[in-house]
């Protein structure tokens, strides 16, 4: 069982969710999965007691919690406790029911498997591989996509030495830069593409020269923030906009010379399963 697959049996069993755009998070409303695990008569008499109990062994999952207004079953919105992903799989933990048990048992593996990463970074990657591979993308897409996380990883680093602050700031920067790159935001790319904007990562849905270009746009950001010393938000947003606008001239200038768009509305969701199956099949015979 995959974080994924964990959150989509959530809400098959009709557990209220919702996405703060600002923060990039899902929440979930806590009363919603303890109904579903525990099937008690009176999930939120559940919830208090289990509230009580994890605040006496000292446990901060349960104070970092908040309320938002939820759509409740008389149809009015009311203010409900929820919890985001990492929060919600804490609290799962602790709940005594054997529905709870495959999120347990993936929350072990989960955690043995991190720990072998830290022992063994290349695990991070080969992992990383192998989940592609196994949706059908080509080795050399991956490579790509691998190589792009890791100028992202590089440029993220660089923003948080710079005074960047975290999650708003650097959603906006990104934003900057894909708009340059490519004349839209990652929000607007994900509407060309006709990609759900909560739930489909975009970079998933790139062809390799997409890839290929949003890499630029990044590296060249790094680069020019590095080369120019930026410190703080207004610096560095310069230097995402030129970097951006390095990666959007060589997009330009590539369609002129081609005569093709770069950016494409394909995604890999629409891609026929008889080409994902040729994909995997010219993968092998190499």
């Amino acid at each position: 069982m995959t974080r994924e697959t964990a959150i989509k049996l959530f809400e098959s069993k009709q557990v209220r969710s919702a996405w703060d755009s600002e923060k990039s998070k899902w929440y979930f409303a806590i009363i919603d999965v303890v109904s579903v695990l525990t099937a008690s008569p009176d999930p939120g008499a559940y919830w208090r007691k289990l509230k009580e109990r994890l605040k006496k062994e000292g446990n901060e999952t349960v104070t970092n919690c908040h309320a938002l207004k939820m759509t409740a079953a008389d149809g009015k919105q009311r203010l409900t406790v929820v919890a985001d992903a990492e929060q919600l799989l804490r609290l799962i933990q602790s709940i005594p029911s054997p529905k709870a048990e495959p999120f347990k048992r993936w929350l072990a593996r989960v955690g043995y498997e991190r720990l072998e990463e830290i022992e063994n970074p290349e695990l991070t990657a080969k992992r990383m591989r192998e989940l592609y591979r196994a949706k059908g993308y080509s080795d050399e897409w991956i490579d790509k996509r691998v190589r792009g996380i890791a100028i992202r990883d590089e440029l993220t680093n660089e923003w948080k030495k710079r005074g960047v602050k975290e999650q708003r700031e650097y959603s906006i920067l990104t934003a900057e830069i894909s708009r340059a790159t490519f004349g839209m935001t990652p929000s607007e790319y994900k509407e060309f593409k006709r990609l759900e904007k909560q739930r489909d990562n975009l970079r998933d849905h790139m062809s390799d020269l997409e890839l290929i270009f949003t890499m630029l746009g990044e590296a060249s950001t790094t680069e020019i923030a590095r080369n120019r010393d930026a410190q703080g938000y207004e610096e560095n947003h310069d230097a995402a906009v030129e970097g951006g606008t390095v990666a959007g001239n060589a997009r330009k200038d590539l369609e002129r010379k081609s005569g093709k768009s770069v950016s494409t509305q394909e995604n890999f969701k629409e891609i026929p399963e008889v080409k994902k199956r040729k994909i995997g099949m010219s993968k092998e015979k190499q």
